[in-house]
């Protein structure tokens, strides 16, 4: 049975949305939350998306702007940010925790992050020692999130020669997240862009003494910071 998708998890996707940094930041703005754009990340059909993006505007927990792309109201936002937070502590959780493995956590928190109540959140917040970022490098606390964004580039906006620190990993993905882990390519790792090739959608890396070759999609979702 396919998973159907919470109120909760159209919310996170239309903040990431919201807030871009690398491929989801195009020329002239943010990556606006169209009903295509919120079903490409959340692997759902458009008829689908457009449904519950209406069932948020009649909450009103989004508006649509000019282009019908929905916005979210100061009630969403809120929402949003506090589902956001909540996420990324509760795989914390199941890292520091449970021994799951980040890639792990990332669908477990999705699954269990609904059934934790405000308190439980500030409980664990407590219990991790207020960690300052998720497994996957993202920062717990939305704000700093959002004024980090401004320091980072995805990795396929790196020149040849470029030196990098992998900073966070897109998590929409499932077995991209698995990917970058299986080559090493984690929060903290340094890198060397050696070779880049945009048009063919090619990159060439070196990383821990060896030469890796990534595809534009993976170089898209590894958010770095310039050395």
């Amino acid at each position: 049975m396919a998973h159907r998708h919470s109120v909760d998890e159209y919310l996170e996707t239309i903040y990431f949305l919201a807030f871009p940094i690398g491929e989801y930041a195009p020329s002239g703005g943010a990556s606006p939350a169209l009903a295509s754009r919120v079903a490409e990340m959340l692997g759902v059909s458009r008829a689908s998306a457009g449904e519950m993006l209406k069932r948020l505007e009649k909450e009103g927990l989004v508006r649509r702007g000019e282009h019908k792309e929905a916005l979210l109201t100061p009630t969403g936002r809120e929402r949003a940010e506090r589902v956001v937070r909540k996420h990324r502590l509760v795989e914390r959780l199941l890292t520091d925790f449970m021994d799951y493995t980040p890639a792990e956590a990332h669908v477990h928190a999705d699954e269990i992050g609904e059934s934790f109540t405000d308190d439980m959140v500030e409980r664990v917040a407590k219990k991790l020692g207020h960690p300052d970022r998720c497994p996957h490098g993202w920062p717990v606390d939305p704000e700093f999130e959002q004024a980090e964004n401004e320091e980072l580039r995805s990795l396929a906006e790196l020149g040849e020669g470029a030196t990098a620190v992998i900073v966070r990993l897109a998590e929409h993905d499932g077995e991209l997240l698995h990917w970058f882990y299986d080559q090493g390519l984690e929060p903290g790792t340094r890198l060397e862009m050696t070779a880049a090739d945009p048009t063919a959608g090619r990159f060439l890396i070196k990383l821990d003494g060896r030469e890796e070759t990534i595809a534009e999609k993976a170089a898209a979702g590894l958010f770095v910071r310039p050395s």
